[in-house]
Parts: C-alpha cells; sequence; structure tokens
C-alpha cells in the first residue's frame, strides 16, 4: 500500500477543515479522500467534489461507505455520542480508524472498541494526541528531572463560551457553512468536558501520569442557548469543577464550564500550570521564564510569536505540518490522522492511542457519577 485511501464520516465543522490538509502535495502522496459520509446528502456531495481527490464519492450511509474497496481507514468526525457506534462499525469492517475527541462517552464503550481493533487487526488512533506536542513532551520531562521540585498541584480546563454558535461553518446558508451545533448540547456527548477539557486532560495525564481518584461537582448554568436565532434546550452538563487524585498527594483542578478561563487572554487552559515545592511551569514558561523545547525557534516566527501553547506557531511544530499546511487549520487534528496513516503504511505505532483515550474517558465518566452521587470514585484504567 503506498497511499492511504480514507474516508470521512460526517462531515461537519473539523472534517471540512480537515479535508484541504489532503489536498496538499506532501499530503497527497501519502493519502487521499476517497469518500465522505454524512446525513444530510447535499454536505457529503459538496464536500466530496470540493475537498476529495478524483472520484471521491458521497454517501448517506456509513453501512454503504464502509463497504466500498475504495477506502482503507475512516476519519469519525460525526457528534461525540456517535463515535462509538461508528468506530466500531468501521473496524468489523476492517476499516483503521482515527477518532476525534471524544472517542467514546464511557469506559464500557471504549473497552469494546479497544477489543474489537485488536480482534481485526486494525489501529485506532484516537484524538487528542497532545503529547505529539514539543513542549508537552518537555514539561513531562523537566518535572521528572526535578526542574520544580515535587509536584504539589496542577490546574487546567476550558470553558464553552460562545464558541460553538459563533464558528464560521454554522454562519450561512449552503451546505459547506450552515453546520447545526445543537448536539454540544445534548447527551450523550454534549457538554464541555467531552468537546474541550478532554484536551487539557489528556496533556494532565501525559505529563503527571494515570489518575486514581476523582471528585466533583457539575450541573448546567446555561439551561437554554440561542442557536441560529432558535432557542434551545441544553441538557448536558455545562459547568463542572473535577479533583483529581494523581496519588502520592500530588493533586489537580480541571474545570469544563460554561465560562471563565484562569489565564486572562486565553481561551482554552489545556496546558496545565504545575506547581512544585521548587517552582512552577505556566504553559510554555517555567518560574516565569520561557523554557527552550524542539521546535520552538520556529514557533517564534509565527504571527502570535509561539505564545500560545496549543495554537499558532507551536501548532506549526507537530512533526507533519510542513510550510505549505500553515495557513490552514485544525493542525493537531490532522496531524492525529496522519499519525494513523504513519502507522498503516511504515508501522510505526502512535503515541495517541486508544488507551488514553479511554483513561480520559473513565476520569470524565468518574466525575458525572462523583458529582451525581457525593462520593469520591476510584478510576480504573490505566495507559
Amino acid at each position: 500500500m503506498n497511499r492511504l485511501r480514507i474516508g470521512f464520516v460526517g462531515a461537519g465543522a473539523i472534517s471540512l477543515r480537515l479535508m484541504p490538509h489532503f489536498q496538499i502535495a506532501d499530503t497527497a502522496e501519502r493519502a487521499l479522500v476517497t469518500a465522505v459520509c454524512d446525513p444530510v446528502i447535499e454536505r457529503a456531495e459538496a464536500a466530496a467534489d470540493k475537498f476529495g481527490a478524483p472520484g471521491a464519492r458521497a454517501y448517506a450511509s456509513l453501512t454503504e461507505m464502509l463497504a466500498s474497496d475504495d477506502v482503507d481507514a475512516v476519519s469519525i468526525g460525526s457528534p461525540i455520542g456517535l463515535h462509538y457506534a461508528h468506530a466500531l462499525e468501521a473496524v468489523k469492517a476492517g476499516k483503521h480508524v482515527h477518532v476525534n475527541k471524544t472517542m467514546t462517552v464511557t469506559k464500557a464503550e471504549a473497552d469494546i472498541l479497544i477489543a474489537a481493533a485488536k480482534e481485526y487487526n486494525v489501529r485506532i488512533v484516537a484524538s487528542p494526541g497532545e503529547m505529539l506536542r514539543p513542549h508537552n513532551r518537555e514539561t513531562k520531562r523537566l518535572i521528572e528531572s526535578g526542574a520544580i521540585g515535587k509536584v504539589s498541584w496542577a490546574a487546567c480546563g476550558a470553558a464553552f463560551g460562545n464558541y460553538h454558535e459563533d464558528e464560521p461553518e454554522r454562519q450561512g446558508s449552503d451546505p459547506l457553512n450552515n453546520v447545526d451545533p445543537s448536539w454540544y448540547f445534548r447527551v450523550p456527548g454534549g457538554g464541555p468536558l467531552y468537546d474541550v477539557t478532554v484536551y487539557a486532560l489528556h496533556g494532565l495525564t501525559g505529563v503527571l501520569g494515570p489518575v486514581k481518584r476523582v471528585t466533583a461537582l457539575s450541573g448546567t448554568l446555561v439551561p437554554e442557548r440561542l442557536v441560529n436565532g432558535k432557542p434551545l434546550k441544553v441538557e448536558a452538563h455545562d459547568n463542572t469543577l473535577m479533583l483529581l487524585d494523581f496519588g502520592g498527594n500530588t493533586f489537580a483542578m480541571a474545570f469544563g464550564t460554561a465560562a471563565g478561563s484562569l489565564t486572562p487572554g486565553v481561551e482554552f487552559d489545556f496546558s496545565a500550570r504545575y506547581y512544585g515545592t521548587d517552582g512552577e511551569i505556566w504553559g510554555l514558561t517555567m518560574n516565569g521564564e520561557p523554557y527552550d523545547y524542539p521546535g520552538r525557534e520556529i514557533a517564534l516566527t509565527a504571527p502570535d510569536k509561539g505564545t500560545q501553547s496549543n495554537f499558532g506557531g507551536n501548532e506549526w511544530i507537530l512533526p507533519h505540518i510542513s510550510p505549505e499546511h500553515r495557513d490552514l487549520s485544525e493542525h493537531h487534528v490532522f496531524e492525529d490522522l496522519m499519525q494513523l496513516v504513519d502507522w498503516v503504511l511504515d508501522g510505526t505505532p502512535s503515541p495517541a492511542t486508544a488507551e488514553h483515550a479511554r483513561h480520559v474517558i473513565d476520569v470524565i465518566e468518574c466525575a458525572y457519577r462523583a458529582a451525581e452521587t457525593g462520593m469520591t470514585q476510584v478510576v480504573t484504567t490505566s495507559f
């Protein structure tokens, strides 16, 4: 196999941002978009025509797309509550799978999916691959070397704000820019924990290791949203605070809230603040001074001067982001998908593993259960 033929499951906002990367020569040598599936067939057709390889086909049915001989792997970009069913169907069809965050909604679903991938001998790469980021790997190295002493506690998270209502893919009238965001506020799979806090949790656990115990408070702060001028009842919890126990009396606070951040001017606190007995690491600084990491000299040349840990120039230094990709978006998700391409074509396993994703899902599920019962929950998974 010289090139991986990829089918996109769901032609929503993230998929529409990913597909242009596959029109760039260095990617087209390795992978092609050969199919797009979406229940809004007009959207699937428009995306396949605009972004697909010659002859790319559109499907309204996932089952029909998976039956195609022109698809070797899929990228699951459907609503989070559907990820498990869609990924499992793809695995059983013998297709390799990239799953957008969050891989599944429950640990039980993740267990079944991981077992099925082994049974059918296919690969799964699960977003978000936060430990692909050079600054996260350097943070882990600094902490393990004792650069800030013993870690006392950490803090990270993300807030919904009005992000999804304001995305450009929601504002128009044609199939490629009138994507409905309602599912972000429904269950299963809606709410900031599954959608945005998942990034922070992947980075936090990648640096400090698996969580041992979780307690939390959680509820719905904003009961109604205005989506495309129409009121929408919010079913999912949009305001959650978690306390995480990493063992050895090292703790963390993680949030998935309706509003707010730890850092002024920063929308998402994906890179945790780590407080140690001999210092602290905040994003890209240690004790108030920038620390070095591979690729930082490139990040500094970006318009944001490399000041944003998870965006801007620090997206440019992910392994597959050549200069031709820099003006596009969703660099980190594209990188995760290319991790699957490398694994299938070259046999190179990815750090963005389904087992790590399962652990984060377990943490989120434990948080909701702790909030409901008022009892601290024990996390049973590791990675």
